[in-house]
């Protein structure tokens, strides 16, 4: 009885651990969304919504300041699209690859090169960026400069790479034996069975994979800096650009007054957009299991 008793209050002592720590993380992120909302609003009101947010013309330190983001929200998307669409299929199939298909001494040759590219910290990817791709665009296209909105994406899509393999192998590896020993036993091939039931089986920890991935895209700053060239243009491939969080990063060590709140309102913009993104990728996930 006295086992039993002590047995129930240790679970319950977890319980109400696991419980405060629970709330703690929802507390960060009322806190951190409370003083976005708090520090971009007013520079919004000041400004106006709509030329705030579709606004051509960033001049924040010019005589007449305007501040008009629509440059650097295209931009991110753009970007973040961009390094989706390169950087999720490669991901995606070499999860595949190491989970299903590679040899275990090959998969444990390639498994801390992806565990390496995801330890390198992004300046470094910003500096390997500014002395080879760079230039290489900048020949290859015959421009006056390779800084430009092609660069970040190919940068960002490498930089995405390891969120997606290493959690999307980690859901594939999790997917019962018996899924695929009946699927093989029907007369499916190996790669049809990977295909058609792994990989549906796996469905949820790869989009987990493919929001992590956009998260890291969308919020990257300092790689992005230095290969976009950081100019606050209307994005085009060819041309340097600005995104959302170099926008940020560039100006606020010297902002001030209403320059300074107009970047903490690109910071709310840019929050609500990773909520947005998480929100609809999980009501989209909800709606695949009810069916």
């Amino acid at each position: 009885m006295k086992h039993s008793g002590a047995h129930n209050a240790l679970e319950q002592t977890m319980h109400l651990v696991f419980l405060l720590f629970g709330v703690v993380t929802i507390g960060f992120v009322l806190l951190i969304s409370i003083y976005l909302i708090a520090a971009g609003l007013p520079a919004i009101r000041e400004i106006g919504l709509v030329d705030f947010l579709f606004g051509k013309t960033w001049a924040s330190t010019a005589a007449e300041p305007k501040f008009g983001i629509l440059p650097f929200i295209l931009t991110s998307i753009y970007g973040t699209a961009g390094a989706i669409l390169i950087g999720v299929p490669v991901g995606f199939m070499t999860a595949v690859f190491l989970a299903k298909v590679a040899p275990r001494s090959l998969a444990g040759l390639v498994r801390p090169a992806v565990d390496l590219l995801a330890g390198i910290p992004s300046v470094v990817y910003g500096l390997v960026g500014m002395i080879i791709l760079v230039p290489a665009i900048r020949t290859a296209f015959g421009l006056a400069d390779g800084a430009c909105l092609l660069a970040a994406i190919v940068v960002l899509a490498i930089m995405i790479l390891p969120s997606i393999i290493s959690v999307s192998e980690t859901a594939l590896n999790a997917v019962p034996k018996e899924y695929e020993e009946a699927s093989l036993a029907l007369g499916a091939t190996e790669i049809e069975t990977y295909f058609r039931v792994s990989v549906p089986a796996a469905k949820s920890g790869i989009a987990a994979s493919i929001v992590l991935g956009i998260g890291r895209a969308i919020g990257e700053a300092m790689a992005v800096m230095m290969v976009a060239g950081n100019v606050a243009n209307m994005p085009s491939l060819f041309q340097s650009v600005r995104f959302l969080t170099t926008a940020v990063a560039s100006e606020m060590s010297y902002s001030s007054g209403l320059q300074r709140q107009a970047l903490f309102s690109i910071a709310l913009v840019l929050f609500l957009f990773i909520m947005l993104i998480n929100v609809t990728l999980n009501a989209l996930l909800k709606r695949n299991k009810e069916k």
